[in-house]
């Protein structure tokens, strides 16, 4: 299977011929430099996205190769957050498809039918973290019976407005509860965003911007339209179907991730720089998330009713097909709930 690449450091992509190379800028400036270290060849066929986040030149020589081989590439800015992406051109697009979507999205209850199942999915996916922590005698049994009541009033929830609203009443529970599961000198009081003031508040958003491209470029590979969405309202400049899906997998991916890195003490204060009123990851800070962000992504369950193992990324392709199954009447849509 194809897999993500990381570009962390300063330098140069480019096209020679049929491959990709990354020219090392630091490197080349030193005295007596060995060449394979500041020349080095991404393998264009084993590449699913790219992810920038050093100062890098392109040309469009470069594009041009990567829009041939159905390669997005994301990126991020000197915080590591989010910028923006250079998506290639549809090569699955469906009319009939888009026309449904569309449908979905004018239909006031068809709209709220999807969106619940994305609240639905995530506060699921939620408990069952704190559900975990439970039986390690964390102290968020009070959290656990409130998102469960938030969760029956769901089903009551009459346009979105009001789903928004019990959504926002679980996460902020739920992230309330991090107090509980952390280790001590990574509470998180309050879920502040921009810019992130704490050190839990800057992986939750370094995190949640990672996995809204890998769900972008999930959404690429199928024939939904990523700017068409049920839970998010649809702006510009943004791919809000990716938010969709985002929320059902953040406590899988992300916030199983933090608390790895924070509970087994691989991320220290040290990781972290701190300026007025902000704080971001620094390099190395930055590779350990990546690294061990990307391991989860890879990691493999087996499907219970598809019978065959499945990566956590590829059960974000899932989700895509699901979605496609139900706006052309297929089969209802149901969101992915971890069972284990």
């Amino acid at each position: 299977m194809k897999r993500n690449y990381y570009i962390l450091q300063n330098g140069r992509l480019k096209r020679e011929g049929n491959t990709i190379y990354f020219i090392n800028k630091a490197i080349q400036n030193e005295e007596n430099a060995n060449t394979s270290k500041i020349k080095k060849p991404i393998p264009v066929n084993d590449v699913d996205s790219l992810f920038v986040f050093g100062e890098v030149d392109l040309n469009t020589k470069l594009l041009d190769f990567l829009s041939q081989k159905k390669i997005p590439i994301h990126f991020f800015n000197y915080y590591g957050f989010y910028s923006g992406s250079y998506m290639p051109r549809e090569y699955l697009p469906s009319g009939f498809l888009l026309i449904n979507q569309v449908q979905h999205y004018l239909d006031s209850e068809k709209r709220i039918e999807i969106a619940k199942e994305f609240v639905l999915g995530a506060s699921h996916n939620t408990l069952k973290n704190l559900i975990h922590y439970q039986k390690q005698k964390k102290e968020v049994k009070e959290t656990i019976e409130m998102i469960k009541k938030e969760m029956e009033n769901v089903k009551n929830c009459k346009n979105r407005a009001e789903l928004m609203g019990v959504e926002g009443r679980i996460k902020n529970a739920y992230y309330r509860s991090f107090e509980k599961i952390l280790r001590e000198g990574f509470g998180l009081q309050k879920r502040i965003k921009q810019p992130p003031d704490n050190m839990i508040n800057c992986l939750i958003s370094f995190g949640n911007s990672l996995l809204y491209t890998v769900c972008l470029s999930e959404i690429f590979h199928t024939q939904l339209n990523p700017t068409i969405s049920f839970l998010h309202e649809p702006g510009e400049r943004r791919y809000s179907l990716s938010l969709d899906l985002a929320e059902i997998f953040k406590p899988v991916i992300v916030d199983k991730v933090i608390f790895k890195l924070v509970n087994n003490r691989m991320l220290e204060e040290k990781h972290f720089l701190k300026e007025l009123n902000f704080c971001y990851l620094n390099e190395r800070g930055k590779r350990l998330f990546l690294e061990n962000f990307d391991q989860r992504l890879q990691m493999v369950i087996n499907h219970p009713k598809l019978k065959r193992p499945l990566s956590y990324r590829s059960l974000i392709r899932q989700e895509c097909y699901k979605l496609i199954k139900h706006l052309i009447g297929e089969e209802k849509y149901q969101s992915f709930k971890m069972w284990w």
